[in-house]
C-alpha cells in the first residue's frame, strides 16, 4: 500500500466522517489508485486517510452494496474486477427494461413529473463546466428515477431500483469520461421532451440508443483498459 499515491481525505468538508471516508474511497477505486483485486485492509486505510476503523468499515459495506467491493471467504474486502460479460448483461437489462418505462410515462406522465424532470435538466446544465462526477451522476439517477415512478409500475419500478446499484461503477467510470456529460444531458432533454409529448414510440427508442451508447461507451473503455 506504501508504493501507491495515498488517499486524500479532506477532513474539513461540512459532511459525516462516513460520508467523507465512502466518497473518498470511491474515488480512489475509480481513479485506481486502488486497483482491482486490491484488498481493503481496515487498519492499514485507517491509519493512511487519519481516521478509526468503523467509518472505514461502514464505506467497505456501501460499497460492496454499489458493486465496487467484493467479501471473500479468508481474505476479506477487495476491489471488484469489472467483467465485459457483466457489463454487457447489466446494459441489456438495463435497455429493455428502462425502454418499457419510457414508453409507460409517456403515456402517464403528470404535469407535476414533467416539472421533476425539467428541474433535473436545469441541475444537470449547471454541472457541465464541473468536474464534480459524483453530483452529475447523482442527478442522472434522479431523472431516471423520476420516469421509473412516471411508469406507474410498482414492480417495474423495484427491478429498476435493484438494478441501479449494480450500474454504480460503471455510471460513474462513463460520466467521467471526456464530452459524456454534454452528450448524456442533450439525450436527456429529447427523452424528457419525448415523454412530456406523450410520444411513445420515440420515449422508448431514445432512451433505448442512449443506454445502448452508454454501453459501447463502457465496452469500449474495458476493452482499453484490461484487454
Amino acid at each position: 500500500m506504501a508504493e501507491r499515491k495515498r488517499i486524500e481525505v479532506k477532513l474539513d468538508q461540512y459532511k459525516p466522517l462516513r460520508e467523507i471516508v465512502f466518497e473518498a474511497l470511491r474515488q480512489a477505486i475509480l481513479q485506481e489508485i486502488i486497483k482491482p483485486g486490491e484488498r481493503l485492509m481496515e487498519k492499514q486505510l485507517g491509519e493512511e486517510m487519519g481516521v478509526s476503523r468503523t467509518p472505514i468499515r461502514e464505506a467497505i459495506r456501501r460499497l460492496e452494496l454499489e458493486g465496487f467491493v467484493t467479501i471473500i471467504p479468508r481474505k476479506g474486502a477487495v476491489v471488484s474486477e469489472i467483467s465485459l460479460q457483466d457489463i454487457k448483461e447489466v446494459y441489456e437489462i438495463r435497455a429493455a427494461l428502462e425502454s418499457l418505462a419510457a414508453g409507460l410515462a409517456a403515456e402517464k406522465v403528470t404535469p407535476q413529473e414533467i416539472q421533476e424532470m425539467q428541474r433535473c435538466l436545469q441541475k444537470e446544465a449547471e454541472l457541465l463546466e464541473n468536474d464534480d462526477v459524483i453530483s452529475t451522476v447523482e442527478v442522472d439517477l434522479d431523472l431516471h428515477h423520476i420516469i421509473f415512478k412516471a411508469a406507474s409500475n410498482e414492480r417495474l419500478l423495484a427491478t429498476l431500483s435493484n438494478l441501479r446499484e449494480q450500474l454504480s461503477r460503471p455510471r460513474m467510470i462513463v460520466t467521467a469520461l471526456p464530452g459524456r456529460k454534454v452528450a448524456s444531458h442533450r439525450d436527456h432533454v429529447k427523452i424528457v421532451e419525448a415523454i412530456s409529448s406523450g410520444n411513445i414510440e420515440l420515449s422508448e427508442r431514445l432512451i433505448w440508443d442512449h443506454i445502448e451508447y452508454s454501453a459501447n461507451t463502457m465496452i469500449d473503455y474495458y476493452k482499453q483498459k484490461y484487454e
